[in-house]
Protein backbone atom coordinates (compact mmCIF):
# COMPACT_ATOMS: atom_id res chain seq x y z
CA UNK A 1 0.00 0.00 0.00
CA UNK A 2 2.84 2.38 0.83
CA UNK A 3 4.42 1.66 -2.57
CA UNK A 4 1.22 2.61 -4.38
CA UNK A 5 1.00 5.88 -2.45
CA UNK A 6 4.53 6.73 -3.58
CA UNK A 7 4.08 5.66 -7.22
CA UNK A 8 0.63 7.17 -7.84
CA UNK A 9 1.65 10.85 -7.49
CA UNK A 10 4.63 10.25 -9.81
CA UNK A 11 2.43 8.61 -12.43
CA UNK A 12 -0.09 11.43 -12.14
CA UNK A 13 2.67 14.01 -12.60
CA UNK A 14 3.97 12.17 -15.69
CA UNK A 15 0.45 11.97 -17.13
CA UNK A 16 0.01 15.71 -16.66
CA UNK A 17 3.42 16.55 -18.13
CA UNK A 18 2.96 14.48 -21.28
CA UNK A 19 -0.15 16.50 -22.11
CA UNK A 20 2.19 19.32 -23.16
CA UNK A 21 3.96 17.14 -25.76
CA UNK A 22 1.70 17.17 -28.81
CA UNK A 23 2.74 15.84 -32.23
CA UNK A 24 2.24 17.97 -35.33
CA UNK A 25 -1.21 17.69 -36.87
CA UNK A 26 -1.76 16.23 -40.33
CA UNK A 27 -3.67 19.21 -41.72
CA UNK A 28 -2.92 20.90 -45.03
CA UNK A 29 -5.68 23.03 -46.50
CA UNK A 30 -3.92 23.60 -49.82
CA UNK A 31 -5.06 22.22 -53.16
CA UNK A 32 -2.94 19.22 -54.00
CA UNK A 33 -1.60 19.14 -57.58
CA UNK A 34 -0.62 15.47 -57.19
CA UNK A 35 -3.99 14.38 -55.80
CA UNK A 36 -5.36 11.12 -57.16
CA UNK A 37 -8.44 12.95 -58.48
CA UNK A 38 -6.09 14.90 -60.81
CA UNK A 39 -4.57 11.67 -62.16
CA UNK A 40 -7.64 9.47 -62.65
CA UNK A 41 -11.29 10.40 -63.03
CA UNK A 42 -13.08 10.11 -59.71
CA UNK A 43 -16.87 10.33 -59.44
CA UNK A 44 -18.21 12.39 -56.54
CA UNK A 45 -19.77 9.36 -54.85
CA UNK A 46 -16.43 7.50 -54.85
CA UNK A 47 -14.62 10.58 -53.56
CA UNK A 48 -17.18 10.86 -50.75
CA UNK A 49 -16.68 7.23 -49.76
CA UNK A 50 -12.89 7.57 -49.79
CA UNK A 51 -13.09 10.78 -47.79
CA UNK A 52 -15.19 9.24 -45.02
CA UNK A 53 -13.42 5.88 -44.87
CA UNK A 54 -9.83 6.45 -46.01
CA UNK A 55 -8.61 10.04 -46.04
CA UNK A 56 -8.03 10.42 -42.29
CA UNK A 57 -5.08 8.03 -42.56
CA UNK A 58 -4.28 8.15 -46.28
CA UNK A 59 -4.15 11.87 -47.10
CA UNK A 60 -2.56 15.10 -45.95
CA UNK A 61 -5.75 16.14 -44.16
CA UNK A 62 -6.95 14.32 -41.08
CA UNK A 63 -10.16 15.29 -39.31
CA UNK A 64 -9.24 14.94 -35.67
CA UNK A 65 -11.74 13.99 -32.98
CA UNK A 66 -11.81 15.81 -29.64
CA UNK A 67 -9.93 13.09 -27.77
CA UNK A 68 -6.81 13.57 -29.89
CA UNK A 69 -5.73 16.26 -27.44
CA UNK A 70 -5.30 13.66 -24.71
CA UNK A 71 -1.94 11.93 -24.44
CA UNK A 72 -0.95 9.23 -25.19
CA UNK A 73 -3.94 8.93 -27.58
CA UNK A 74 -2.50 11.62 -29.83
CA UNK A 75 0.78 9.74 -30.17
CA UNK A 76 -1.01 6.55 -31.20
CA UNK A 77 -3.15 8.41 -33.74
CA UNK A 78 -0.10 10.17 -35.14
CA UNK A 79 1.66 6.83 -35.55
CA UNK A 80 -1.29 5.32 -37.45
CA UNK A 81 -1.73 8.38 -39.67
CA UNK A 82 1.97 8.48 -40.54
CA UNK A 83 1.97 4.72 -41.24
CA UNK A 84 -1.11 5.05 -43.44
CA UNK A 85 0.37 7.94 -45.42
CA UNK A 86 3.60 6.03 -45.89
CA UNK A 87 1.66 3.11 -47.39
CA UNK A 88 -0.68 5.23 -49.55
CA UNK A 89 -1.25 8.96 -49.72
CA UNK A 90 -4.12 9.96 -52.01
CA UNK A 91 -2.83 13.55 -52.08
CA UNK A 92 0.60 12.44 -53.33
CA UNK A 93 -0.61 9.80 -55.80
CA UNK A 94 0.71 11.80 -58.76
CA UNK A 95 4.26 11.58 -57.44
CA UNK A 96 4.20 7.78 -57.66
CA UNK A 97 5.63 6.01 -60.68
CA UNK A 98 3.10 4.47 -63.10
CA UNK A 99 3.97 1.04 -61.77
CA UNK A 100 3.46 2.10 -58.16
CA UNK A 101 0.13 3.76 -59.05
CA UNK A 102 -1.04 0.47 -60.58
CA UNK A 103 0.13 -1.45 -57.51
CA UNK A 104 -1.63 0.94 -55.15
CA UNK A 105 -4.87 0.65 -57.12
CA UNK A 106 -4.61 -3.16 -56.99
CA UNK A 107 -3.97 -2.93 -53.25
CA UNK A 108 -7.04 -0.73 -52.77
CA UNK A 109 -9.14 -3.21 -54.71
CA UNK A 110 -7.94 -6.27 -52.80
CA UNK A 111 -8.10 -4.51 -49.40
CA UNK A 112 -11.70 -3.47 -49.99
CA UNK A 113 -12.69 -6.90 -51.37
CA UNK A 114 -11.07 -8.70 -48.43
CA UNK A 115 -12.51 -6.28 -45.87
CA UNK A 116 -9.03 -5.36 -44.62
CA UNK A 117 -9.68 -1.66 -45.13
CA UNK A 118 -10.77 0.43 -43.44
CA UNK A 119 -9.13 -1.10 -40.39
CA UNK A 120 -11.42 -2.65 -37.80
CA UNK A 121 -9.79 -0.51 -35.10
CA UNK A 122 -10.73 2.61 -37.10
CA UNK A 123 -14.33 1.54 -37.70
CA UNK A 124 -14.85 0.82 -34.00
CA UNK A 125 -14.87 4.56 -33.38
CA UNK A 126 -15.76 5.81 -36.87
CA UNK A 127 -18.91 3.79 -37.53
CA UNK A 128 -19.70 5.79 -40.69
CA UNK A 129 -16.48 4.44 -42.25
CA UNK A 130 -17.87 0.90 -42.44
CA UNK A 131 -18.36 0.20 -46.15
CA UNK A 132 -21.64 -1.23 -47.39
CA UNK A 133 -21.69 -3.79 -50.21
CA UNK A 134 -22.80 -1.05 -52.61
CA UNK A 135 -19.94 1.23 -51.54
CA UNK A 136 -17.44 -1.60 -51.90
CA UNK A 137 -18.76 -2.28 -55.40
CA UNK A 138 -18.45 1.39 -56.34
CA UNK A 139 -14.84 1.52 -55.18
CA UNK A 140 -13.91 -1.77 -56.87
CA UNK A 141 -15.51 -0.68 -60.16
CA UNK A 142 -13.81 2.70 -59.96
CA UNK A 143 -10.43 1.05 -59.29
CA UNK A 144 -10.85 -1.32 -62.24
CA UNK A 145 -11.75 1.57 -64.56
CA UNK A 146 -8.88 3.65 -63.17
CA UNK A 147 -6.36 0.86 -63.74
CA UNK A 148 -7.58 0.60 -67.34
CA UNK A 149 -7.27 4.36 -67.89
CA UNK A 150 -3.74 4.40 -66.41
CA UNK A 151 -2.76 1.50 -68.69
CA UNK A 152 -3.83 3.56 -71.70
CA UNK A 153 -1.61 6.47 -70.58
CA UNK A 154 1.51 4.29 -70.33
CA UNK A 155 3.41 4.45 -73.66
Amino acid sequence: MKGIKKILPGLLAILILIQFVQPARNVNGQAMPNDISKIVAMPDDVQGILKKACFDCHSNNTEYPWYVHIQPVSWFMNYYVQSGKKELNFNEFGTYTSRRQQNKLRAIESSVKDGKMPLFSYTLIHRNAILSKAEKSLIINWVQNSKDSLNKKIP
